[in-house]
C-alpha cells in the first residue's frame, strides 16, 4: 500500500507542475509588444514622460519625446496612462497600434511644485508669496504699474521719489537689506529688467512677488532684495481676435505758485 500511495502523490505532483507549466506557456504566448503614441488631446502635441502601466501587472514604461512607448501586454490587458497635467485614462490594448490622447486636467496642474519662474504655468506657491490679477490693476487707472501696485501688495512699501508727478518708484520688500541699492529684482516674462516703468498697466496679465528666500533662491544673489514677476497679456487659442482701446488724457497745474 505505501508503494502506491507514494506513485500517487508523485503522479499528482507532475500533474500540477505540468498544468501550470501550459498555463504559463498559454500566457506569454499572448503576451506581445504594444506599440502607441500619447498625444495632448487639444494642441495634438506628443506627451513625453508619461507613465504607462498595465492594469493588475507589475510591468510600466514611459513614453519618449515624441509621445511614443513600447510595453509588453496581451489583448485583454487595460493600460493605465498618466502624465503631469493630464487626467488618468485607461485603455484597452485590443488589436494594432494605440493613439491616446490625453485631456488637460486643471486639478493636477496646481499640484505642480516648479522652481523656474515665469516660464511654467504654475509657480511655487508659498506664505511669503502673493499675486495680484491685471484686472485689479487697470482698476486703478493709473500710467504706472507700481503706482497701481500701491496698497495691494502687503508687505511691500512702495513710494515716490520726490513726490512730483512722473517720478520713479521706491520699492522695498522685506526691509533694506543691501547697502546702496535695496530694490528689488524685476522679472517680465522671464527677462530680467532693472525698472517695468516703460510697461502698460493694461498689457499686464499678473504681477507676482516673490518675499522669501526660498522662493527666489532660483535667481542668485540677485534676488536679495526680493522678486518681482511680471506676465504680460498674450494671445489664446481657440478664440476670436479682440481689440481693445485704452487712453489717457491729463492736465497737471499748480494751483498756487509760490512768488519768490
Amino acid at each position: 500500500m505505501k508503494p502506491t500511495k507514494t506513485i500517487c502523490l508523485r503522479l499528482l505532483l507532475l500533474c500540477t507542475v505540468l498544468s501550470v507549466c501550459l498555463m504559463n506557456t498559454d500566457t506569454f504566448a499572448q503576451t506581445a509588444k504594444v506599440i502607441g503614441t500619447i498625444t495632448d488631446q487639444r494642441t495634438g502635441t506628443p506627451v513625453p514622460s508619461a507613465t504607462i502601466t498595465v492594469k493588475g501587472a507589475n510591468r510600466t514604461t514611459v513614453s519618449d519625446m515624441y509621445g511614443q512607448f513600447v510595453i509588453n501586454a496581451s489583448a485583454s490587458d487595460v493600460l493605465v496612462i498618466s502624465s503631469i497635467g493630464f487626467s488618468t485614462q485607461e485603455v484597452k490594448v485590443g488589436s494594432g497600434n494605440l493613439t491616446i490622447r490625453l485631456q488637460e486636467s486643471d486639478s493636477q496642474l496646481e499640484n505642480v511644485v516648479v522652481i523656474g519662474y515665469g516660464t511654467q504655468k504654475k509657480k511655487l506657491v508659498t506664505g511669503a508669496n502673493l499675486q495680484v490679477k491685471g484686472a485689479d490693476i487697470q482698476r486703478q487707472n493709473t500710467t504706472n504699474a507700481l503706482q497701481a501696485l500701491q496698497g495691494q501688495a502687503p508687505g511691500v512699501q512702495i513710494t515716490s521719489y520726490s513726490g512730483q508727478p512722473g517720478s520713479g518708484m521706491n520699492v522695498i520688500i522685506r526691509g533694506k537689506g543691501t547697502v546702496g541699492n535695496f530694490g528689488p529684482l524685476y522679472v517680465v516674462d522671464g527677462v530680467q529688467t532693472g525698472d517695468i516703468a516703460y510697461l502698460n498697466p493694461a498689457d499686464i496679465e499678473s504681477i507676482d512677488v516673490l518675499k522669501d528666500a526660498a522662493s527666489a533662491a532660483i535667481y542668485g544673489s540677485q534676488a536679495a532684495n526680493g522678486v518681482i514677476l511680471i506676465t504680460t497679456r498674450t494671445g489664446k487659442l481657440n478664440q476670436k481676435m479682440q481689440i481693445t482701446l485704452d487712453g489717457f488724457y491729463g492736465v497737471q497745474t499748480l494751483p498756487v505758485k509760490p512768488s519768490c
